[in-house]
């Protein structure tokens, strides 16, 4: 029983709320049908039984009254009912009431052949009964229930669609308040969920979406300011740094005038990076997109950072492989540098992305960074420490880099990164290999290989 009970509520636990609404609402019914049934059942069956222990005891009065005053029973006036003197198949318990010398009546309801008994004694010690049948009250009984059955089900069917139309309209504004929950999370800041239910109405779900309106409002002003402050301090910063890197380019030559422009440079870097985060908050930065060979350019991009990196290359999908691309590489074999399938891509968004994830790989990392490209993917791996759980899990966060073994840094590079493949259309996924170390994966989008021109 229990077993039951418990898959039962693990059935209903697995369905969504217009549903267990629905089936709350159907078994809520179905147990008020069937105890209004219940009652108009019993009470019909009380009037019956009464109406016919009535309609026995007065037949047994003119019966009597017609035997006291012949000495025999009529049959004209029996006619239905049976009237016998000491009756073989009268229930023992109404004999010996009888012969107690009290007159009663006995109802049989339960056998094949309903009927209502009604006896008292007469002179000499004998009983008198009469015997009526009752077929046509059990039939009026038994078609009484199926009514009842009949009226419930339909009660508790019309029920069920009732609950499950009002649930789905409940469902409908609940999914709505959680796509523009998710929406809100995924940074579209912009989302509400409007008014909801009744106009005027001030119901749980309308509560529900002005507490989530309420939130993301405040939620957006609040990083709209935040957004306003990084930008006005990076672009303040800008005129005094300019004037402070041309001041110690004019100092003489020597170790306190390297460690004054190193300082100045890292101060002048890290000024642009929050500039250019501020940009990629504001949704400012438009990309221009044009087809590259990927091989060649992450060569390229590579070389510029001035990060030693081992760079290879894999044998493209062949769902990935361009209309251009030779036959050595379709082949199967792998790919060199100056090979690769075509991409659509911001050059310079590029080399931003990749230039922190090597820059990042190298200054947080351990070992060799090694760079792979496999088809419209470029893959960058250092064999440090790994990046931290948290990261993995919830993505860079800003001037925070993580563990002691990541290093120290201000934790834009990852942020920029990710926001600029972003703006091109790419995904950057971080990932700690199996074996060790840290690997970022950059997948670009397919670009269509240039139609070959004839010599």
């Amino acid at each position: 029983m229990r077993r039951s009970l418990f898959r039962c509520r693990r059935r209903l636990r697995a369905l969504g709320l217009r549903w267990k609404i629905a089936v709350l609402l159907a078994v809520g019914c179905s147990l008020v049908a069937v105890t209004i049934g219940f009652f108009i059942h019993r009470a019909r069956a009380h009037q019956v039984s009464a109406a016919a222990r009535a309609a026995a005891t007065a037949q047994l009065i003119r019966v009597r009254q017609v035997y006291e005053l012949t000495g025999r029973l009529d049959p004209g006036r029996t006619a239905g009912t049976a009237a016998e003197v000491d009756a073989r198949d009268v229930p023992p318990a109404l004999r010996e009431t009888a012969l107690a010398g009290r007159r009663s009546t006995y109802l049989d309801l339960a056998g094949a052949h309903p009927s209502v008994w009604a006896a008292r004694p007469i002179d000499g010690g004998h009983v008198l009964s009469v015997r009526q049948p009752l077929g046509a009250e059990q039939e009026e009984l038994a078609d009484l229930d199926g009514q009842l059955v009949t009226y419930g089900v339909v009660v508790v069917a019309l029920a069920a669609v009732a609950g499950a139309l009002l649930a789905s309209r409940l469902s409908k504004e609940l999914r709505t308040a959680a796509e523009t929950a998710r929406r809100i999370s995924e940074g579209d800041l912009d989302a509400r969920i409007g008014p909801s239910g009744v106009p005027g109405s001030r119901d749980e779900v309308a509560e529900l979406s002005s507490a989530v309106d309420s939130m993301a409002a405040t939620l957006q002003g609040r990083l709209e300011a935040e957004q306003r402050f990084t930008a006005d301090v990076a672009h303040e910063l800008r005129t005094p740094l300019t004037g402070l890197h041309t001041a110690a380019e004019l100092l003489p030559e020597g170790r306190p005038t390297e460690l004054v422009r190193d300082r100045v440079a890292a101060l002048r870097g890290l000024t642009e990076d929050l500039l250019e985060v501020a940009r990629l908050d504001a949704n400012r930065e438009e990309a221009t997109l044009d087809v590259h060979r990927l091989g060649p350019l992450v060569a390229t991009i590579t070389a510029r950072s001035g990060v030693p990196a081992k760079i290879t290359s894999t044998p493209a999908p062949e769902h990935g492989a361009g209309a251009g691309q030779d036959a050595e590489a379709s082949s199967g074999r792998g790919a060199g540098p100056d090979e690769g399938v075509y991409v659509r891509t911001d050059v310079r968004r590029l080399e931003r992305i990749l230039g922190n994830l090597l820059v990042n790989a190298r200054k947080h990392g351990g070992g060799a960074v090694e760079v792979t490209v496999a088809g419209t993917t470029v893959a960058v791996r250092d064999h440090g420490a790994g990046y931290p759980e948290r990261v993995l899990r919830e993505g860079p966060r800003r001037f925070l880099t993580g563990t002691v073994e990541r290093g120290q840094g201000t934790g834009l590079g990852l942020t920029i990164a990710l926001g600029q493949a972003q703006v091109i259309g790419a995904r950057v996924e971080l990932s700690n290999p199996a074996d060790g170390g840290a690997r970022a994966l950059v997948t670009l989008p397919p670009g269509p290989a240039p139609e070959a021109t004839p010599d």
